[in-house]
């Protein structure tokens, strides 16, 4: 099952390199923005409650979901940009073990405990 899911992420990530092509953009901006939903670990710098609610929130396909709806509605390529960056960032995320977290720490998240074979 595990390996179902890893390729199941790996065609996700593939559908969002193909679609970013779609965009009128630099081929560049793909890998300059891939880490940039990474950024909602800040919160574990407060604690671990925290950082799961930050880390969650950019780390949700509902978030990318809702973002690319707005976007295709209102015609923003920007936004569409940035809802192909988060489905890309989660999709690998998801590919390397790092899943949705629960509050009491990194390492517990809703793919089991990370580092624990």
């Amino acid at each position: 099952m595990k390996t179902t899911l890893k390729l199941e992420e790996a065609a996700v990530f593939g559908l969002c390199i193909i679609l970013f092509t779609q965009l009128d953009m630099a081929w560049w901006w793909f890998p300059a923005l891939l880490f940039v939903p990474d950024i909602g670990m800040i919160g574990y710098a407060v604690n671990p409650k925290i950082g799961a609610i930050t880390y969650n929130i950019c780390h949700h396909r509902l978030v990318g979901a809702i973002i690319a709806i707005v976007s295709i509605y209102t015609h923003s390529q920007t936004g569409l940009l940035i809802a192909i960056i988060v489905f890309a960032h989660i999709s690998l995320d998801r590919m390397l073990g790092y899943g949705l977290k629960y509050p009491d720490s990194f390492k517990h998240t809703h793919l089991g405990t990370m580092g624990k074979k």
